[in-house]
């Protein structure tokens, strides 16, 4: 095959491919999300540029020929690889500012949502330490036997289920338990606000029911060793679910100059970008629920003082990380 041959024959797929690289390429200035939503296409297009490039080289083509392929396999391979880097960026950019800066954003949302949590959970530790009786006015008598045995001062492992012989096991029941109680959370907002507003005081309830029960019967140093690491991400990501599922209950109450729709449209969006984050957050939590806590090798000194680190992690994170640093530019330490 003749150079021009092999032009004619090839040219409307290069021009194509070249098409491709500057709609891509456009994309990436403008941080437009649907240019990449091509790139599977774009990807076999390149390697049969590639391929062309190596005929074209091994037939021993015209240089000009040659070149022009080399600059399209160049171009392309910018192209896609900086695609995979602004994805990476990307991702960056959510962890350290955008993510708690979203929840920042809505801080009477937050306010509310940990008041519901926060107060019926102090109230009934508060109960059902100086009462332990007040328990089985939340739990039935068989729930109540079952958390003695899973914290009981004299077990082998903490907080583990019965049926539960690993901490393999025991980590993808906290993911899927944890994760269940998040979705609750947030997706009762659905119903005005009003499913998530019962779920976080259903939840403040029982984990304060359960604190409060353990430690007067004697096994507050077995339960506060388990919970009290993990529960620095457990415990905020549920009170920032609901700071998601309160957004859509606003948005159904009041939504302004919005159809109630289009309100539920937008506050759904944001909602979501916040459960992404509160999702990473209970996979830590279980990580660590699975095989940090229910450790008994580990001193409850060495654990609390773990646990100290951690909630002044997530303090920090949540109160200071994504601020604007002087000139408007967003800080990601």
């Amino acid at each position: 095959m003749t150079p021009r041959e092999f032009k004619r024959r090839y040219g409307q797929a290069w021009a194509a491919f070249a098409r491709a690289l500057d709609q891509l390429e456009l994309g990436k200035k403008k941080r437009n999300a649907e240019a990449g939503q091509g790139l599977p296409l774009f990807a076999v297009q390149y390697r049969q540029v590639c391929h062309h490039l190596a005929l074209a080289r091994d037939r021993n083509y015209p240089h000009f020929l040659v070149s022009e392929l080399q600059a399209l396999v160049d171009r392309g391979h910018r192209a896609l690889y900086q695609t995979k880097t602004r994805f990476l960026a990307d991702i960056w950019q959510y962890l350290a500012a955008d993510f708690p800066a979203m929840v920042r954003a809505d801080k009477h949302l937050l306010l509310l949502s940990l008041a519901l949590f926060a107060v019926p959970l102090l109230g009934f530790m508060l109960a059902c330490w100086l009462s332990p009786e007040v328990v089985y006015s939340v739990f039935a008598p068989q729930q109540v036997v079952e958390f003695e045995q899973m914290y009981n001062p004299a077990s082998k492992v903490i907080g583990r289920e019965r049926s539960a012989d690993n901490d393999f096991l025991m980590f993808g029941f906290y993911v899927r338990n944890n994760i269940g109680v998040s979705f609750q959370v947030f997706a009762g907002g659905l119903a005005a606000g009003l499913g998530s507003a019962f779920f976080l005081l259903f939840n403040g309830v029982t984990i304060g029911a359960v604190a409060g029960y353990l430690t007067a019967i004697g096994s507050g140093e077995t339960f506060w060793q388990f919970v009290c690491g993990h529960g620095a991400f457990e415990l905020t990501a549920i009170v920032i679910s609901g700071v998601a599922g309160l957004k859509l209950g606003v948005a159904i109450l009041s939504p302004g100059q919005r159809s109630r729709r289009d309100a539920l449209n937008h506050a759904a969006r944001e909602a979501v970008k916040i459960i992404y984050g509160v999702m990473l957050m209970l996979v830590i939590a279980a990580v660590l629920e699975a095989f940090w806590s229910s450790a008994r090798w580990l001193a409850p000194s060495v654990k609390y003082a773990v646990a100290a680190i951690l909630w002044t992690m997530v303090f920090y994170y949540f109160t200071f990380q994504g601020r604007p640093k002087r000139g408007g530019v967003m800080h990601a330490t």
